[in-house]
């Protein structure tokens, strides 16, 4: 291959690295902001999400031999496994249940041999990623020797001390949003003082992952540019059930103890303006897009930016889109009679509430600050408001203190969310939490002893495996043995069908047990730790 002149121009790709197909917006918008700022640098989006698997390097190749970039940017998603749902093939909490706590050996066999897939399959995947960027870096180093590369996405926001030993030297690590970051990396300018590091140059700065973000002016992203620079737009345009990513602000203000967004995004919310959002969302709309996703942390993160919240419904309602439906992840104990007929009438037809529990006391232990009350009349507020689907419920049993008592509330909380919906709207969503560094409850379970300093929390060996799946004991057992149950009985619905063995073991404690959270002084204690 003919080696090109280092001087030339700048010219980016973006890679997104393999996942599941998940519109990137993180590429997209990066992309969008570059242009904006350096509208001479010639950029390409190329999304391995959309390439067969066996092609991935081929593809690579190819379209690096293309385009001969001088700045690689990958996009690394996802890499923690821990979910109730289908993937690398197979379930893992299914198998690691199986494996942890079925008392057939055939059904343990069964789970450690599914485990043993996930594992291969998880494996293979990292050193795949790996391999992908260092192969996508050589290559363009043929055509320009200074060709370097950055590396970020969510994955490597939240792995960034593990996945740079594993990198290639000088490549940039990013950590969170990386707008600010490529805008000083492209004029020259020291970008070290950004949440990045250096591989071989420097160590990350202690605590780099809670240093804020540096505030960032949003506008509507130009989506003609976007499809110009992005051979493969339209795959996800083709499905008019998918859902398209739309961000109307970012951060959230939160202490959830067991929650990465918090410093990978920044306790700092900024807003984007509402009339940027909006002229975002026309765009995607005359591309004959219906439905949208916001893709915040938490839709109204808190009470005071409900206004901006209404502001941004309103618009949408002016902007005559009359047929599109939009899903969110919501804080519900911040909606409003207004909000809740905003919601309805601008067409969102699905929302996600992560209350872990339906306990008071341990949503109060988890620092979660809501107040479940609050949400129960939101909730209500909402169906009077003509609210007809559904409503996805978050749940992560056996968190920190859970018992049968407060399980039982759990139970009694979510029936009384079934009778303000309707039974079949509410779709309890059973997790474990994945314990996840850079958290409070990584702290905790150094306090408690669970985990030691140094641990590798990219680890899918046995022993690491079942610590980082939060399941601790007395309950751990008991829980695997109900899930393992509802997997046998029901697995099309499997966290209804959970709840209802929950409540056949142990019943459902009064409404208001659940809502009231007395303190006690080991409240205060466990507190402290967190």
């Amino acid at each position: 291959m003919e080696v090109k002149n280092p001087m030339m121009e700048n010219r980016i790709l973006y890679v997104r690295l393999p996942c599941n197909p998940i519109f990137p917006i993180g590429v997209v918008y990066l992309s969008d902001h570059v242009h904006k700022q350096f509208p001479q640098i010639e950029q390409r989006i190329f999304d391995l999400g959309t390439v067969p698997p066996l092609d991935y390097t081929f593809a690579l190749d190819r379209c690096v031999d293309e385009f001969q970039p001088t700045l690689l940017v990958f996009s690394w998603r996802d890499i923690q496994i821990y979910a109730p749902v289908g993937g690398r093939g197979g379930n893992p909490l299914q198998n690691a249940f199986e494996f942890y706590y079925a008392k057939n050996p055939l059904v343990k066999l069964r789970g450690a041999l599914g485990g043993l897939r996930i594992f291969i399959a998880y494996y293979v995947e990292l050193w795949r990623n790996l391999g992908l960027i260092k192969r996508g870096l050589k290559r363009a180093q043929k055509y320009n020797s200074d060709a370097r590369a950055v590396v970020g996405g969510g994955a490597v926001s939240v792995f960034y001390e593990q996945l740079g030993k594993s990198l290639p030297q000088e490549t940039i690590i990013s950590v969170g949003e990386g707008e600010t970051l490529l805008e000083k990396l492209l004029s020259n300018r020291d970008f070290r003082d950004e949440r990045c590091y250096i591989v071989g140059e420097s160590q990350p700065r202690q605590r780099l992952i809670h240093e804020q973000p540096t505030p960032l002016e949003k506008t509507a992203c130009d989506y003609d540019y976007i499809e110009n620079i992005w051979p493969e737009f339209n795959y996800y345009l083709q499905d008019r059930d998918f859902y398209i990513g739309v961000q109307t602000k970012r951060g959230c203000p939160h202490n959830c103890c067991y929650c990465v967004y918090t410093v990978v995004e920044g306790k700092q919310v900024r807003i984007n303006p509402a009339e940027e959002v909006v002229a975002e969302m026309r765009q995607l709309y005359k591309r004959g897009i219906r439905n949208f996703w916001f893709t915040d942390a938490q839709f109204i993160p808190a009470r005071k930016f409900i206004d901006d919240a209404v502001e941004l419904l309103q618009k949408i309602v002016d902007s005559g889109m009359t047929d599109i439906h939009w899903a969110a992840y919501i804080r519900a104990d911040n909606l409003t009679p207004q909000l809740c007929e905003l919601m309805v009438k601008t067409g969102m037809n699905y929302f996600e509430i992560g209350i872990t529990s339906g306990s008071q006391e341990l949503v109060r232990k988890m620092r979660m600050g809501y107040n479940l009350r609050t949400v129960l009349q939101n909730c209500r507020d909402l169906k009077a408001a003509g609210f007809q689907d559904l409503v996805s419920v978050n749940y992560s049993f056996n968190v920190i203190d859970e018992r049968p008592e407060t399980i039982r509330q759990t139970i009694a909380y979510h029936r009384e969310l079934e009778r303000i919906f309707g039974a079949d709207k509410v779709e309890p969503a059973i997790f474990f939490i994945g314990l996840q560094p850079h958290t409070h409850l990584e702290e905790y379970a150094f306090k408690e002893g669970i985990l030691k300093p140094g641990y590798n929390p990219m680890s899918l060996m046995p022993w690491t495996a079942k610590k980082l799946l939060w399941n601790p004991e007395p309950l751990g057992s008991f829980f695997g043995e109900v899930c393992l149950q509802a997997w046998q009985q029901n697995p099309n619905d499997f966290g209804r069908e959970v709840m209802k063995i929950l409540e056949e073991k142990l019943g459902c404690a009064d409404l208001e047990a659940a809502l009231s959270a007395p303190i006690i002084t080991k409240d205060k204690q466990l507190a402290s730790v967190l």
